[in-house]
């Protein structure tokens, strides 16, 4: 378009909303601005109202026709051809349409004669099949696009599940290079091994220097390349649940069918044949008592036995012949029974005579019976040359259809017949409106059952007074009963075979009820099967759609008992007659097997000598199209003579009957008694009734009623109800003018025809169901010709329409109702829209088209869907079809305005007092106004759109459910925008109208939101990224979406789980239908539809907090927000409140001024209380973003990011961090997993159940969630249609998924991972353009890295990690300062992601990687002339790598460290510098730091050494805090892992004193811990950290303690992580301790909030000890001394280690830990556990085999030291010493007699103090000790007297415990009891006085334990009951013995001690072995 011209286009509408403008711009000065969303716009209308729309039509007219030629025109233009008439011709099912020749056809035949040929017209919108409406993104859809993707390589598919555990730990150590044993030191053989590796392939222009802006350009090209088209494809297509929109074109009418059932008869065998058998079928259903088919004739005879009938027979027609039937049944049940009956040639005798020798005769006696056998068969062959026309009953059996199809038939069976069934259920969705089996029936289906062939043995004689349906019923009920009557009658034995099987789809050679050949008919000649018609069990609602014209005639019953005269053997016969004379006959009688088609009479089966028989005869009429007044039924009733008497007739006739079939005009139905007449009637009788009394005639039983019979008419031009037949003819009359008319008894003259026709409309109603559905189309063709084309009577024109209308509306509802069951998921009557797409049409004019759309067209698809049943939505569509003008736009005026307020009052019903009604009234107007879309003038549909929205929104204010009402307008608006021409509707490309400036100073106001500009935003870009007005007006169907998808995110929305999931599917949806229209394929145009959709962005944008958050877990996700926020202070946390200026971004730009102070006063928490979206939701809410900016114009969104503010762009970058976190590829383990579920379903769950386990939600609240997600409306059991399985209904989800299907599942989730993270890196690229010249642009490419960072470390792609890598090379040389400058935090992350790729096993990731590691190295090299920064960072990340990563592969990190080698060597740039020589060390370096990781994943599975393997690790880098804080991390990680709470609380420990030491060389505060000092009272072992001094460390020194941790906050970070443990491991002593340091540090940033939280922390702690203060409760360790013996151990042999083990664990448990573990590793029969505890003589081992002592130790405590060690913890914290005893005698035995018996004790001493940050100490010192055996009862009777002195005091008193000490004590024990002790060691006075002490000492202790014994039965006594006395008597008595006989030897007196000691013994006797002794 010439510029011109769009200016001038631009001005016009300038020129429509200045005022507009004006107006809002007033009322927004004048009204107080708020913050919320809803009300604030550029434009000023606020969301929740809706924009006045362009007028649609004048924009299309100013636009030139060739402003764009080319697909975009495509784009902005309605297609010419975008409706279409067709006439498609009406499908017959039969060869030939069957319809009646002759021409004198009466009105009513003619009509529904020529209704039942006509074509089909139908109204076809060529493009709907685009709509999502008609061809929905179904799984299955998705499934065929997704073909053909490549499969995207991943690391973790590549090497298992990162997570997955160390099973390829083997063979990574194959490779790695380092012997087993090479100690850490052999850096010669390390270097050596790098030296001789292959590098990876180098890339090739890395080393080359290039503008920036060509890498750029490069990088682009390359990442633009093999990109999918559809992104949408990759995603799982949209919920099922959900579309409302969905339409299918219903299916033509066609004829009703229940389940069809196919019956053979192949065989039929008596045990003597002599005469022919003739069989009928039919079906029965017991329960309603009613036949449910017509019958079935068969003819089973041999040719040989026909041949008896030669007499009677013409040539038999070939349709009677068949042998195969085919039955309908539309109500399956358990009740209906297939019955069998069998007539023969009528003959004398009665039944039972007839049938005696069938019962009597074998067909094994067939010799012996010869003669009898020939009699009868002469006598057969007489009867039948005689009798042959008449039959007789015979016999009858009946099968239980249920059987069949369960299979678990009683009847017996051929072989072939048993076996499986298939699931009975399999075609239910094929036959509409008669599913609705009744509860019962549900179980039984006859569709897909296994065919089965049966053999019926049994057939029961037929009685002559038994012959009616009645009495059969009886039978057949009685049949089901265990205990049968017919069991017991002889039965007539005979085998009928006949095959059950479901009909095939097209049976071959198939006669319809008319006997008309059904389509495919191959051979005229071939034997063919008939379609038996079937009279359902209950009503039938299905439209006729072809002719058929049937009666049926049932002769019930003949009373003759008073008619004199021979008259026994009776029969009737039955005639068609068109007139009195006897030729009149017609030959419409069908014949019944092996005779003519057509016959002129026929005669019912003759019961011998009755006079009253009964009958079951069926006969079957066709009924001539034309019936007059003289057809009638005439019947005749002869006396058939059986013996052939001379002079006597063979047939007599004894009777005359008649019935006329005409009466006013109405075919005669029904039931019928008629008198019969005993002389022909006379002449003109046949307009009478013979229930008039003819003048002359006689009759039989005085002119009662004798004659019992039946007609059932089966006709499609027969409507058989009054109300229907009086309008038929009404109409008819008119058209035909033929006045006057006789009506029953009145004469219509063309006066009173006009008040009956009134009349017979309004009696409409009251039609009966049934004939009004089947005659459906004919009513309603004949109302709308009422409506259109009013009749004329008397040359006036008669208007009927208000009453023809009414009495549609009438119909419609009636028909409605009554296919209930057969709605589909809208409750749209599936007939009703059959009718309306195919058979209707307006009377008159031809279909034809002109130019333009004919009035047939638009009236056609308006009326498209009228099935809703409320009569006033039929009013509003029919004031639309007789007013709407038939041009394309409608002259305004009161016709707008009546439509208007038409539709105004729709909105009316619309609240949920009627759910469904509200729902489909919703749906339905939303379906009329998009067909008016297609019809009318657009802008007159929006602006009725818009009154809608209006009208909505007034209710909501007063709405007591308003979510119920959004829920309503957000399906609204889902099925306006699945217009299939919704994006033209949308006017896409067209430039905004900017909004004109509210006031001068709006350039104040707006210079604030820019960060890169310095003027002002640029107004039309920023409105069409927001919802503003402009954008809303002109994009009119978009913005509706887009507002209400910005309203249901909306934090205080009502109803959001609902709601988001409608609101975000809807969106998805969309853009799904855009991604599949060949339409939109190419870019450009993708790029205008894009344009529709760019304020998602924002929305999205800001509703970011609320969004599932997909980054939890270990990488929490940083806010990148807060980080670019520049005005923190006044905002908290970005993630919760509205900033100003993000809220100024929703607000959609300028701002008035003086708002902002308002604004930012809001409540802080504002969007907090918003509900938070399910991952599933928040899933596809991000796809849909991603798909925005994947196909937007990229210059279009750089002018956006121009003008965002900093805290927008990082909400947008955090929006982008979020979508990679969204989509990352969770690997093939992963969907093996979570098979079961589909992959979102498994994510929306997880989210679900975080909620339920963090307590978000209860149970309750979840299941109510849960029952609103379904209905908005509460209660969904009325909302029954909803439930109803639609046609498109997806498969229910399988349970287990093949193979293949999940490989195809990971890989389409690998290319969306890709591509979405390539979507991203192409947005950040974007972002980085738009930086270059910002003042802020150092924080936001700060925040830009960290997504790319993050996205370099979550599983990605190679082919993505390519671009990722190029991209961050292309960040990090344009912007060095980012990493080298500012943060480490930065560098520290890159380095580590860079070096896991560099492990990769993928070798591209390797090349990529390693070329980026060398040039970080370089850059940081060219900034300072070394790397000492990139260098730390490297090693620190190795090491954390290396302790973090389990399947981490050294192999292929050493590859890519010798290509970092090689790059170096080829630098030709830095030759002359030291680089190569510093990466060179580097490298080497990093490979021996590699070669320690080897020796530790060998030693994975035994933890000790992994812990000192990791210790040794980490004190080689005592003079490098930053790494060794990374190993004591580490190592607090895996002990943690392992359950090892205190080990891994004192690893923290460490760490915080090491950076405490860190912080007081660099600054001295006094809230400081003063270093390693500090902690020194949580452990002794924490001034090891001290080792850190000023010579090894300057804290200047670049790159060092440069990590977080060595912060203030890093410092409280680690003492709360070390608390955390210490609470975790019980030991809450040490918790205070922690705290002690953490306090002040607190107290002096005034952070009062945690201050809080560590004094709850302590308060809980100090509850927990005081409640556990006997100490049993916590058991902190026990512990063992353990030593290794043999040179299998290695750096182990004749090492002596404490090991602290969980609680309780036995001595028994870690041997066999210990014993498993080194047999695994050594081989069997190596290791051996050294039983006892004495020490080891090395010589007398085995030098093949490893040996290990282990024996339990005891902590020991000194004396002194137990005055500090008080309580419980005290004596288990801080632990060095530890003690075991070991007794032995001078003869090597362990125990022996007293006086011999030695005890060893021995002493350890350990390096550091229990816990420790490992949990094996070794020990530094040994200290033996022997104690004589005097000294060892010294310390057995201290020990004793201790326990009887504990178990007194104790409180509360525990007298059992007590009982067993004293027990133990005074008992009369058996061997070494005190007694015996004392008798060995106090008898006799020792000889040498250097043992006097001893024996004194030994005295004493005995006195103490008489006294503490005194005590304590002191004690028990008061303790006790009375039942006790008697024990406690025997104690005391037991105690008085043992005092006694203790009493000489303690009063003996030591004389020396009474001389005066020489000083020297006395120092000889303060050895330290007793002090230790003296316990």
């Amino acid at each position: 378009m010439a510029a011109a011209e769009r200016r001038a286009f631009a001005h016009k509408i300038n020129r429509t909303v200045a005022a507009e403008v004006r107006k809002q711009v007033s009322r927004e000065r004048s009204g107080s601005p708020s913050s919320s969303r809803r009300c604030s716009s550029s434009l000023g209308v606020p969301l929740t109202e809706v924009v006045e729309p362009l007028d649609f039509e004048d924009v299309l007219l100013s636009r030139p026709p060739d402003a764009e030629p080319g697909p975009l025109r495509d784009l902005v233009e309605f297609p010419a051809d975008d409706l279409e008439l067709l006439l498609q011709p009406r499908e017959c099912r039969t060869t030939e349409p069957g319809i009646p020749k002759d021409e004198k056809l009466d009105a009513q035949v003619r009509a529904a004669v020529e209704m039942y040929i006509e074509d089909w017209v139908i109204v076809h919108r060529r493009y709907q099949y685009l709509s999502a409406a008609y061809s929905p993104v179904t799984t299955e859809t998705q499934r065929e696009r997704q073909k053909g993707l490549p499969r995207q390589v991943f690391e973790q598919d590549a090497s298992g599940d990162e997570r997955s555990g160390p099973e390829d730990s083997n063979d990574s150590r194959r490779g790695s290079g380092s012997p087993e044993d090479t100690p850490r030191s052999s850096g010669a053989s390390s270097i050596f091994d790098l030296r001789n590796l292959a590098a990876d392939s180098l890339l090739p222009s890395l080393l080359e220097r290039v503008a920036p802006e060509d890498v750029d350009r490069r990088n682009e090209s390359l990442r633009r390349q093999h990109r999918p088209l559809a992104l949408l494809t990759l995603y799982p297509a949209p919920d099922e649940d959900e579309p409302v929109e969905r339409c299918s074109r219903p299916e033509p009418p066609r004829e009703h069918f229940g389940q069809r059932i196919l019956v053979k008869c192949l065989s039929l065998k008596f045990e003597i044949e002599i005469e022919p058998i003739f069989g009928i079928l039919a079906l029965y259903d017991v329960r309603e008592k009613k036949k449910i088919s017509e019958n079935f004739y068969f003819d089973l005879n041999s040719d040989s036995i026909k041949g008896l009938l030669r007499a009677h027979g013409t040539h038999p027609a070939i349709s009677t012949l068949a042998r195969s039937a085919i039955f309908s049944v539309t109500y399956p049940s358990p009740d209906i029974f297939l019955v069998i009956k069998l007539e023969k040639v009528l003959q004398q005798g009665d039944i039972s005579e007839c049938c005696e020798p069938y019962m009597v005769m074998k067909e094994v006696d067939t010799a012996k019976n010869k003669e009898k056998l020939e009699k009868l068969r002469l006598a057969a062959e007489q009867f039948c040359t005689r009798l042959g026309r008449y039959r007789m009953p015979f016999a009858w059996t009946a099968v239980h259809l249920a059987n069949i199809v369960s299979s678990a038939g009683q009847l017996d069976r051929d072989s072939d017949s048993e076996g499986e069934r298939r699931p009975a259920w399999t075609d239910r969705r094929r036959r509409g409106p008669q599913d609705r089996a009744s509860s019962g029936d549900e179980a039984c289906s006859f569709s897909g059952f296994r065919p089965a062939t049966l053999t019926v043995t049994n057939f029961f004689k037929q009685e002559a007074e038994r012959l009616s349906d009645e009495d059969l019923f009886k039978f057949l009920a009685d049949m089901r009963r265990p205990s049968s009557l017919l069991r017991r009658l002889r039965p007539v034995t005979a085998q009928l075979k006949i095959d059950i099987s479901p009909a095939p789809e097209n049976p071959q050679f198939c006669l319809s009820p008319e006997l008309l050949h059904i389509k495919p008919y191959p051979d005229p000649r071939g034997r063919p099967t008939k379609e038996i018609l079937e009279f359902p069990a209950r009503e039938v609602y299905a439209p006729h759609t072809s002719y058929r014209n049937l009666l049926y005639v049932y002769p019930h019953s003949l009373n003759f008992s008073s008619r004199q005269g021979s008259v026994r053997n009776l029969a009737v016969r039955v005639q068609y007659m068109t007139g009195e004379d006897p030729s009149q006959a017609l030959p419409v009688i069908f014949g019944k097997s092996s005779c003519s088609e057509f016959t002129r009479e026929a005669f019912t089966p003759v019961v011998y000598h009755s006079k009253s028989p009964e009958f079951y005869e069926e006969f079957k009429l066709h009924l001539p199209a034309c019936v007059t007044e003289n057809h009638h039924l005439l019947f005749t009733f002869y006396h058939v003579s059986c013996q052939p008497r001379p002079g006597t007739a063979l047939e007599t006739p004894v009777g005359f009957t008649w019935i006329p079939l005409l009466q006013h005009g109405r075919l005669r139905t029904g039931p019928f008694c008629l008198p019969v007449s005993v002389d022909q009637p006379p002449p003109s009788y046949s307009v009478l009734t013979p229930d008039v009394a003819l003048p002359g005639m006689r009759w039989v039983d005085g002119h009662k009623g004798v004659f019992s019979v039946e007609l059932t008419a089966v006709s499609s031009v027969h409507p058989q109800d009054p109300h229907l037949d009086k309008f038929f003819t009404l109409v008819h009359v008119l058209e035909e003018g033929a006045f006057p008319f006789r009506l029953k008894d009145a004469v219509l003259s063309e006066g009173n025809v006009e008040q009956e026709l009134r009349a017979s409309l309004a009696a409409l109603r009251l039609a009966s169901p049934e004939p009004l559905v089947a005659f459906s189309h004919h009513v309603l063709d004949k109302l709308v010709r009422l409506v259109v084309r009013p009749p004329i009577i008397s040359g006036q024109i008669v208007n009927l329409g208000r009453g023809a209308f009414e009495a549609m509306a009438h119909v419609v509802s009636l028909v409605h109702r009554s296919l209930e069951a057969a709605q589909d998921a809208r409750g749209h009557c599936p007939q009703l829209a059959a009718y309306i797409h195919y058979a209707f049409r307006l009377p008159g004019t031809e279909p034809s088209l002109p130019d333009g759309a004919p009035p047939v067209t638009v009236q056609a698809a308006t009326l498209a869907r009228g099935s809703g049943r409320p009569i006033s939505l039929y009013l509003a569509r029919s004031k639309s079809i007789s007013s709407s003008n038939p041009d394309l736009a409608v002259a305004p005026g009161s016709v707008d305005d009546e439509v208007s307020r038409i539709l105004a009052s729709k909105v009316g019903p619309l609240c949920p007092q009627d759910v469904e009604l509200a729902e489909r009234l919703n749906a339905s107007l939303a379906f009329f106004l998009s067909d008016l879309l297609s019809l009318v003038d657009r802008g007159f549909v929006f602006s009725l759109v818009r009154a809608h929205y209006k009208q909505v929104a007034t209710r909501l204010q007063s709405s007591p459910n308003p979510a119920a009402l959004l829920t309503l307008r957000m399906e609204f608006t889902r099925i306006l925008c699945s217009h299939e021409h919704y994006v033209t509707l949308n006017l896409p490309c067209c430039p905004l109208s900017p909004p004109a400036s509210p006031s001068p100073s709006v350039s104040s106001t707006t210079s604030q939101s820019s960060t890169f500009s310095s003027q002002a935003p640029d107004p039309k870009v920023t409105s069409m990224f927001e919802l503003s007005g402009p954008f809303r007006q002109q994009h009119f169907l978009a913005g509706l979406l887009l507002t209400e998808l910005a309203l249901a995110l909306e934090p205080e929305a009502e109803g959001a789980f609902l709601l988001h999931k409608k609101a975000i599917s809807a969106v998805h949806s969309l853009l799904c239908g855009h991604d599949t229209d060949p339409r939109y394929a190419e870019a450009t145009v993708k790029a205008c539809v894009a344009e529709l959709y760019l304020p998602l962005l924002s929305i999205a944008r800001d509703t970011l907090p609320r969004l599932h958050d997909f980054a939890e877990g270990p990488g929490q996700r940083s806010r990148l927000a807060s980080m670019l926020d520049s005005d923190t202070e006044g905002e908290g946390d970005i993630a919760g409140t509205i900033n100003p200026s993000v809220a100024m971004a929703i607000a959609g730009g300028p701002l008035a001024p003086g708002s902002r102070a308002s604004i930012s006063q809001g409540p802080p928490t504002a969007s907090r209380a918003g509900c938070a979206l399910s991952a599933e939701s928040s899933r596809t809410l991000l796809a849909c973003v991603l798909w925005v900016l994947k196909n937007a114009e990229p210059a279009l969104l750089q002018r956006w990011a121009t003008d965002l503010t900093l805290p927008q762009l990082g909400r947008l970058l955090d929006l982008l961090y979020l979508c990679l976190a969204a989509f990352e590829y969770k690997g093939k383990k992963a969907f093996e997993r979570i098979n079961s579920l589909t992959f979102k379903k498994s994510l929306d769950m997880k989210a679900r159940l975080e909620e339920a386990i963090l307590g978000t939600i209860g149970a309750r609240q979840e299941m109510v969630r849960r029952s609103r997600e379904r209905s908005p409306f509460g209660n969904p059991e009325n909302v029954r249609w909803r439930k109803s399985v639609t046609h498109w209904k997806q498969t229910s989800d399988r349970v287990d998924k093949t193979k293949d299907e999940m490989e195809h599942e990971a890989l389409v989730e690998g290319n969306l991972a890709t591509e979405a993270s390539l979507i991203v890196l192409d947005t950040l690229e974007i972002i980085v353009q738009t930086v270059m010249l910002s003042e802020a642009r150092e924080s936001i490419l700060g925040a830009v890295l960290k997504v790319v960072l993050y996205s370099l470390g979550s599983a990605q792609s190679a082919l993505f990690l390519q671009h990722g890598l190029a991209t961050q090379r292309a960040l990090v040389s344009k912007f060095p300062e980012l990493l080298f400058e500012e943060d480490t935090e930065l560098c520290a992350d890159l380095c580590l992601r860079l070096l896991r790729h560099c492990g990769s096993r993928i070798s591209t990731i390797r090349t990529h990687a390693s070329a980026s590691l060398y040039l970080l190295m370089r850059q940081n090299f060219e900034i300072g002339h070394n790397f000492a920064r990139v260098k730390m960072q490297v090693t620190m990340s190795l090491s954390s790598l290396v302790g973090t990563t389990q399947n981490f592969s050294e192999e292929h990190l050493r590859r890519s460290l010798k290509t970092i080698l090689t790059y170096a060597e080829e630098d030709v740039g830095l030759r002359d510098s030291t680089f190569a020589e510093q990466v060179q060390d580097l490298m080497f370096n990093l490979h021996m730091i590699l070669t320690d990781t080897v020796k530790m994943k060998e030693h994975q599975e035994d933890p000790e050494m992994l812990i000192d393997l990791m210790y040794r690790i980490a004190r080689g880098y005592q003079g490098s805090p930053d790494l060794r804080l990374t190993w004591l991390q580490n190592m607090a990680g895996k002990h943690a892992e392992l359950g090892n709470h205190a080990e891994a609380a004192q690893c923290m420990v460490h760490a915080a004193a090491l950076v405490a030491e860190y912080l007081a060389l660099l600054e001295d505060h006094r809230h400081l811990p003063v270093g390693c000092v500090s902690f020194q009272n949580i452990s002794s072992n924490v001034l090891e950290e001290s080792a850190i001094s000023d010579d090894i460390l300057s804290p200047d020194e670049e790159g060092f303690c440069s990590g977080k941790h060595f912060t203030e906050l890093g410092l409280v970070g680690l003492l709360e992580q070390a608390a955390g443990y210490f609470t975790m491991g019980g030991l809450y002593e040490a918790v205070n301790e922690v705290y002690k340091n953490l306090i002040p540090i607190l107290e002096a940033h005034r952070d009062y909030k945690k201050l809080a939280a560590v004094h709850g922390k302590l308060q809980e702690a100090f509850t927990k000890i005081m409640h556990q203060s006997s100490g049993w409760e916590r058991v902190f360790g026990t512990y063992f001394r353990v030593g290794f013996y043999g040179a299998r151990f290695g750096d182990l042999d004749e090492q002596e280690f404490v090991y602290k083990e969980p609680s309780i664990t036995k001595l028994a448990e870690i041997s066999h830990r210990l014993e498993e573990f080194y047999t695994e590793r050594f081989g069997d029969d190596v290791v051996e556990i050294i039983k006892d505890s004495n020490p080891v003589d090395k010589s007398k081992l085995d030098t093949q085999k490893a040996y290990i002592q282990i024996t339990y130790v005891e902590p020991y405590f000194d004396t002194y030291e137990l005055k500090d060690r008080v309580t419980y913890f005290d004596r288990n914290y801080g632990l060095r010493t530890f003690l075991f005893c070991t007794p032995f005698t001078p003869d090597g035995r362990a125990h022996g007699e007293l006086p011999e018996q030695h005890k060893r004790k021995t002493l350890l001493s350990t390096d550091h103090a229990f816990p420790y940050i490992k949990t094996r100490i070794r020990v530094c010192h040994r200290e033996e000790t022997v104690l004589t055996p005097v000294e060892v009862a010294i310390e057995d009777m201290q020990k004793k007297t201790r326990e009887l002195a504990f178990a007194t005091e104790q409180d509360p008193p525990d007298a059992k415990m007590l009982q067993m000490v004293l027990q133990g004590s005074v008992g009369p024990t058996v061997n070494q009891g005190p007694l015996e002790v004392a008798q060995v060691f106090l008898a006799e006075i020792p000889e040498d006085p250097k043992l006097f002490r001893h024996h004194n000492k030994l005295r004493l202790c005995f006195k103490d334990f008489c006294k503490k014994c005194e005590d304590a039965l002191r004690k028990n006594k008061a303790l006790i009951g009375p039942d006790q006395k008697e024990y406690h008597r025997e104690l005391e008595r037991n105690y008085c013995r043992l005092r006694e006989a203790l009493q000489p030897l303690l009063t003996q007196r030591l004389p020396q001690l009474l001389a005066p000691t020489p000083p020297g013994l006395r120092n000889s006797l303060n050895r330290a072995s007793f002090r230790k002794a003296d316990l």
